[in-house]
């Protein structure tokens, strides 16, 4: 479960980053994360790997289809929830470290049940 969550945190902020500034380097991911420039670059191989990343010969990084996948759903709970806590009156350190931690545990039933009821 935590390599899953681990590569769902590197999808996602790389979708971040792109969103951000239109394109992503392995030192941008690092940067975002907090993670050394070595332990980005093994997870991006890993990633590439598993066919989630392309990394193109200038060093950008571009997400495949199943990554953008993985990264667009991340993603989309992130903000749901970050924003969610934050209307409840969380503060937004907090709501932000708490939609990071429920966006990789969440099924997606409870997740599509709890979207729906908070957009009626």
């Amino acid at each position: 479960m935590e390599q899953y969550k681990s590569s769902e945190d590197y999808l996602e902020a790389i979708l971040m980053i792109i969103e951000r500034q239109g394109s992503c380097r392995s030192i941008d991911v690092a940067k975002q994360l907090g993670f050394s420039k070595p332990s980005v670059s093994n997870a991006m191989a890993k990633l590439e790997t598993g066919g989630f990343v392309e990394k193109a010969e200038d060093g950008t990084l571009r997400l495949t289809e199943s990554g953008m996948e993985t990264a667009s759903k991340t993603l989309e709970k992130h903000r749901f929830f970050s924003t969610l806590f934050t209307r409840l009156g969380v503060a937004p350190d907090i709501a932000e470290a708490d939609a990071c931690a429920i966006e990789h545990n969440i099924s997606d039933v409870s997740y599509r049940a709890m979207k729906k009821h908070f957009e009626q």
